[in-house]
């Protein structure tokens, strides 16, 4: 099993940048995928951004052009770098890993103002 901890969450004006960063420990070697989530009370947790182990990426629609995802393989890390951030955007960010099986991370509340 993986353990994941997020960090980076805070509050933002609407245009603000953000980066959050997601550090893995555990059965690393078995890590595939990793990935983001974010989910606003009320509703149901959203995917938002998917690093695979080769490095490739993907994106939901409402993020395209303005969040990156990233990895750093040798600090067993993922970041999500987020830019030109909207009120819409505010939500607690879960981190996510497959290792053999899923695992979460507790989240990280980002929160952004207009």
């Amino acid at each position: 099993q993986v353990q994941l901890v997020e960090s980076g969450g805070g509050s933002v004006q609407a245009g603000g940048s953000l980066r959050l960063s997601c550090a893995a420990s555990g059965s690393i070697f078995l890590l595939t995928s990793m990935a983001w989530y974010r989910q606003v009370p009320g509703k149901q947790r959203e995917w938002v951004a998917t690093v695979a182990r080769g490095g490739s990426t993907d994106y939901v629609d409402s993020v395209k052009g303005r969040f990156t995802i990233s990895r750093d393989s040798a600090k067993n890390t993922v970041y999500l770098q987020m830019n030109s951030l909207k009120p819409e955007d505010t939500a607690v960010y879960y981190c996510y890993a497959f290792a053999g099986m899923a695992s979460w991370g507790k989240g990280t509340l980002v929160t952004v103002s207009s």
